[in-house]
């Protein structure tokens, strides 16, 4: 009798050690592959001092997003966002996106023209082409994959490797907004499953609403970084929770860091919607997710230029590795950083 084959579940690995582990025995053998996997998005050399950037992202109905309260126009808009939010944390600029659909024969015409019509949105809004993709029918519901590509000189892009100890840590605009939004929406459909005929209560929550439908890539905070003179040393984009990509730079970096609770940029409405749901606010902003923010670091001799540079925050600094990644309270004992943010493979 043969013995059986172990079976490993997928959420024993997680996403990311998933991927190491399907394609880590993957080596690139064009010569003009300068990054493959491991980054915010893959670098190609262009045969001269430019490169090309390529980032890809998967979005599917039920798992990413809830047509029952996500209008299609804004999912459109998003699932393009995303992509260009991947290029910009590469200290690069988005040129041309493909999308790809799967689609259920419950969608008509005119619905798909709502979700090319946020599509279209966001090309102009952020000054890029569409210039391919394909389209198949699925027997689940909607699935969007966008591709983005965008351009920068080799020198000019910025890798998840590259911080230094006693580099500053920032972080643009404010965190735990989408996540807070999300748990709005989740809240009202759940009372409109139990009476139809309730409306949702949504007003004065618009902001964190936004976050959640229709966030922006931070295309304006990387162009007034440059016009500064100031080069991140590392950077990567705040899709999963400010905690897992902390951590993803202090690996790919081999250090650690320090960043203090007082300094971590919550909004408002962040803190008031966490209050309804007894969660802490600084909570949402670790490891809450889908803010589309940049975190980067610095060199200490850009303390001046950064510092007080409106909508970019300093939240710590960079350590030895073995000193490990903790988050400082204005008082008591510091606390251990852990990847608590979103995991598509966690069981069930």
């Amino acid at each position: 009798m043969s013995k059986e084959q172990k079976r490993t579940e997928l959420y024993e690995l997680g996403e990311f050690r998933l991927i190491e582990r399907l394609i880590g025995s993957f080596d690139a053998s064009q010569k003009d592959t300068i990054k493959g996997v491991g980054d915010d998005a893959a670098v190609i050399s262009c045969g001269n001092s430019d490169c090309m950037v390529v980032t890809t992202d998967l979005l599917l109905e039920g798992i990413h997003f809830d047509l029952t309260y996500f209008p299609l126009k804004h999912l459109g808009y998003k699932s393009v966002v995303v992509n260009l939010s991947d290029i910009y944390a590469m200290n690069a600029k988005p040129g041309q996106i493909t999308v790809s659909i799967g689609v259920s024969k419950r969608f008509s015409v005119e619905e798909l023209d709502e979700l090319y019509a946020g599509i279209k949105l966001a090309c102009e809004r952020y000054g890029v082409d569409l210039v391919g993709g394909d389209t198949s029918s699925s027997m689940t519901g909607l699935t969007i994959s966008v591709t983005a590509i965008g351009r920068a000189k080799a020198d000019e892009i910025v890798y998840r490797s590259g911080a230094k100890i006693n580099d500053l840590i920032c972080v643009t605009g404010n965190l735990g907004a989408a996540y807070m939004g999300l748990q709005l929406l989740e809240r009202e459909k759940r009372i409109f499953q139990s009476n139809n005929a309730a409306q949702p209560k949504l007003e004065g929550y618009d902001y964190i609403l936004e976050r959640i439908l229709k966030p922006e890539a931070r295309a304006g905070v990387i162009d007034k970084i440059r016009e500064l003179g100031v080069k991140p040393t590392s950077m990567i984009d705040i899709s999963d929770g400010l905690s897992s990509e902390l951590l993803h730079i202090c690996k790919n970096s081999n250090v650690g860091c320090r960043i203090y609770m007082e300094k971590i940029p919550i909004d408002e409405q962040t803190a008031k919607m966490a209050s309804e749901f007894n969660i802490e606010p600084i909570v949402a902003a670790l490891n809450g997710g889908e803010d589309y923010e940049l975190l980067f670091t610095v060199p200490l001799s850009g303390f001046q230029a950064i510092d007080g540079l409106d909508g970019v925050h300093i939240i710590g600094h960079v350590v030895d590795a073995m000193l490990g990644a903790y988050l400082v309270p204005p008082t008591g004992e510091d606390i251990q950083i852990t990847a608590q943010g979103w995991n598509a493979l966690r069981k069930e």
